[in-house]
């Protein structure tokens, strides 16, 4: 298959700055990982310039082989039980208000990892008090139980991704994830705490139609889904799917202003918006700290 050419709109900084050195000497020290690297983020440049990074723990091997993912697949190390203290210290030392953390799928542990996502929520918690915490969580096979750990261990908002259309999961993504089983998790969440702010994000230009992609938009607000992050699908490497089709920001705006009718209380869709990204990180934060100033 030709591959198509990078449209002007999509250019990606070189990585630089204060606070870019910053962070990645803490990761180093701390023996972290963060997404923005092992996916290829385009926005590592951005986010990591404003002090801002998506942590990924439980290793950075996942158990899965999606067909769009960078990240390693294989057989994960043992779980490190110091991780947790690790985390929370970095997100101490960067002195974050808002913090995106994230996971490889465990498939290998019969919780799924579970218990040690929630340990880490709750260990920042301890340590930064202050700090809104959004677990990016795996589908745990749709295990209620796992799900529950991670809404007990006290995040303001959980993301899961529904990744693309329904009829496109199975070429896109491992065939232990389903569309059906995604909404289902969006869905348990707000069933067991509807005080927690649910988001979730789809990549474009993999061959879906624009019914599907609002049909997807549907039935993620049809879940009760808050917050949607629409972006770019950007090929890693050769053995990864390739891009279809490049996704104009005018398609993209108007994505956003029909999602915006839906019902959605934060949409951000562009070419390089990624399901972490710090424009939505900025409104939630502020909603999150408004809500609970209410409170008091």
């Amino acid at each position: 298959m030709e591959l198509i050419r990078k449209p002007d709109w999509i250019r990606v900084k070189v990585p630089s700055g204060e606070n870019y050195v910053k962070i990645k000497q803490t990761l180093g020290l701390e023996e972290l990982h963060t997404v923005c690297e092992e996916a290829r983020c385009p926005n590592i440049a951005e986010c990591w310039g404003t002090g801002t990074a998506t942590i990924m723990i439980m290793g950075d091997t996942c158990t899965r082989g999606c067909r769009f993912c960078a990240v390693t697949s294989g057989k994960p190390d043992l779980l490190d039980t110091e991780e947790p203290n690790r985390v929370a210290k970095a997100v101490k030392k960067w002195g974050l208000r808002y913090v995106v953390i994230t996971a490889v799928c465990r498939d290998d542990l019969e919780d799924g990892g579970s218990e040690h996502f929630a340990k880490t929520i709750k260990t920042v918690k301890t340590l930064c008090p202050q700090t809104v915490v959004e677990p990016l969580i795996p589908d745990f096979t749709g295990n209620e139980d796992s799900i529950k750990k991670i809404i007990n261990s006290g995040p303001e908002v959980i993301s899961h991704n529904i990744e693309t259309v329904a009829r496109l999961t199975p070429k896109v993504r491992d065939v232990r994830a389903s569309y059906e089983q995604s909404l289902q998790v969006l869905k348990k969440i707000k069933d067991i705490d509807s005080s927690i702010y649910t988001k979730s994000s789809i990549m474009l230009g993999l061959g879906e139609t624009k019914k599907e992609i609002v049909q997807t938009m549907k039935d993620l607000r049809t879940v009760g889904v808050d917050i949607l992050t629409m972006g770019q699908y950007l090929q890693p490497t050769l053995k990864h799917l390739p891009v279809v089709e490049y996704i104009t920001p005018q398609e993209f705006n108007s994505y956003r202003e029909n999602a915006s009718r839906m019902g959605f209380i934060y949409v951000a869709a562009g070419p390089l918006v990624r399901s972490s990204y710090k424009a939505g990180e900025f409104f939630l934060e502020n909603i999150i700290l408004r809500k609970n100033f209410l409170k008091t």
